[in-house]
């Protein structure tokens, strides 16, 4: 192996799992419904990548509000989950690869850990994960780094030897702050000019380039 990287951390929409739709549907629907109006897309997405409580912040003021946006997006995200998420092509290669080179592989996620799991578990993907690391399973949240710190810990290994991989500047940040090289995925919701501002040891077009940063031809 290259670059000291024995294990690798994932984030999980937009990085394992094209959720954009979805995500993007179940705001939509959840402004609409619990305050009347309809809200930009852009602002909808602004901060995806930290957890659906930080989020709603940005549209209501009023607790019993916030409670009832969360509230609603979870019944409506449930409802249409299997409708509209979908696994990027470069996923499944990606993970076999890693797997055949008995690569550690964890997932550290803002998202719950049991929508988290049911998404994995869609297209039977949670077989290649030691653990996943929902935003309930960890005080802390992205961008703060305690998430991927904790699931170094898990692996059992230094900060410096765990890659993490993720599609938001928040991944980016987060990975960073806890002393692990990271990878920007190009491939997720976020443009470019946004994840190399946050400086990632790597750039990623495609989860197949992944595997490349450090294991033998």
């Amino acid at each position: 192996m290259r670059n000291d990287i024995q294990a690798v951390l994932f984030d999980l929409d937009g990085t394992l799992l094209d959720t954009y739709d979805l995500i993007l549907e179940t705001f939509r629907y959840t402004v609409r419904k619990v305050l009347g109006r309809s809200i930009p897309d852009e602002l909808l997405m602004a901060k995806v990548g930290q957890p659906l409580n930080t989020q709603m912040w940005d549209f209501a003021a009023d607790a019993a509000v916030h409670e009832e946006l969360c509230r609603v997006y979870r019944e409506r995200n449930a409802v249409v989950h299997d409708d509209l998420v979908r696994v990027f092509p470069g996923t499944v290669p990606m993970l076999e690869r890693l797997k055949d080179a008995g690569v550690p592989l964890g997932v550290v996620t803002s998202k719950r850990h049991e929508p988290a799991a049911r998404g994995l578990a869609s297209f039977d993907l949670e077989g290649y994960f030691d653990f996943i690391v929902g935003s309930d399973d960890h005080p802390e949240h992205k961008p703060a780094p305690g998430p991927v710190a904790h699931g170094c810990d898990l692996l059992g290994l230094a900060s410096a030897a765990c890659l993490y991989v993720g599609d938001s500047p928040f991944d980016i940040h987060a990975g960073n702050g806890a002393g692990c090289p990271t990878a920007a995925a190009l491939w997720g919701m976020f443009p470019r000019e946004a994840l190399v501002a946050e400086r990632p040891s790597f750039i990623c077009a495609d989860g197949t380039e992944v595997p490349e940063l450090f294991l033998s031809s």
